[in-house]
């Protein structure tokens, strides 16, 4: 867990780490070339081996001082190969560091709808009581944390379906990642609190057309949905700067 130059969040919490490509959006991943160039000593068996690391579901204890934090930023929570009891004890975490907004982002939209809609939480997450949790039993609803942040990652209009996934799953907040923006989108923000859109970076970025982040910008604001520029992309992440129209967008929803 540590500081991130990510600039819509402050902190990452990697309780997973490796992934496995899913879709376009994918074809680059920053997360796979830190693993294999920098951070390669911490990824022996290389980034597609799925990894759970119990030992850092307490990290988010060591801060008493609110903040914004991105789990898994270097893997999917609701990868296929991430067993449900541990995606459990990590939003069991969530729920008992409540001075902390998380932000769990995901291209497996599907599966996480399934999973936010059979636990129930009005009283608690009785799942969690040693073994005599169940997540095969009657599905029932529940409202979600305050602190609890939900996203989805759509890259074109292709995985648009994501946005209809995340609408039908209870978050305090939903938000959308439409990085790296890969072509135009026409959005049904309905129920969507927060977008936040970036061209791609790195060696063989893809360039973003900027009259794409326009459109998503213009749809934000008729809809009242907060906007969030991250970047121009190029070569490096900095290469062609955050504004858009000589503005830099750093709308979030409100926090703690």
């Amino acid at each position: 867990m540590g500081d991130t130059k990510i600039q819509w969040t402050s902190y990452t919490w990697n309780p997973v780490t490796g992934c496995t490509k899913v879709s376009p959006g994918c074809a680059n991943c920053y997360a796979e070339r830190l693993a294999n160039t920098r951070l390669k000593r911490y990824y022996p068996q290389g980034f597609h081996k799925i990894t759970l690391h119990p030992g850092r579901l307490d990290q988010p204890f060591e801060f008493k001082k609110s903040r914004e934090i991105f789990v898994n930023s270097m893997s999917d929570l609701f990868h296929q190969q991430v067993p449900d009891r541990f995606i459990l004890q990590v939003f069991e975490t969530i729920k008992n560091c409540s001075q902390h907004n998380f932000q769990v982002l995901t291209k497996r939209a599907e599966r996480m709808q399934r999973f936010m809609s059979r636990m129930w939480v009005d009283g608690g997450v009785p799942m969690l009581n040693g073994n005599s949790f169940s997540l095969d039993g009657e599905e029932s609803t529940h409202k979600g944390w305050d602190n609890l942040w939900l996203g989805v990652s759509v890259e074109s209009q292709d995985f648009i379906h994501r946005v209809d996934h995340l609408r039908e799953t209870p978050a305090s907040i939903r938000f959308l990642s439409c990085e790296p923006l890969l072509g135009p989108l026409n959005l049904n923000l309905e129920g969507i609190d927060w977008v936040i859109v970036g061209g791609e970076s790195g060696p063989k970025y893809r360039s973003i057309n900027l009259d794409w982040a326009r459109s998503i910008r213009d749809q934000c604001k008729a809809a009242g949905v907060r906007f969030f520029f991250k970047q121009v992309g190029g070569k490096t992440s900095k290469a062609g700067g955050r504004l858009l129209d000589g503005v830099e967008w750093n709308e979030k929803p409100n926090l703690f």
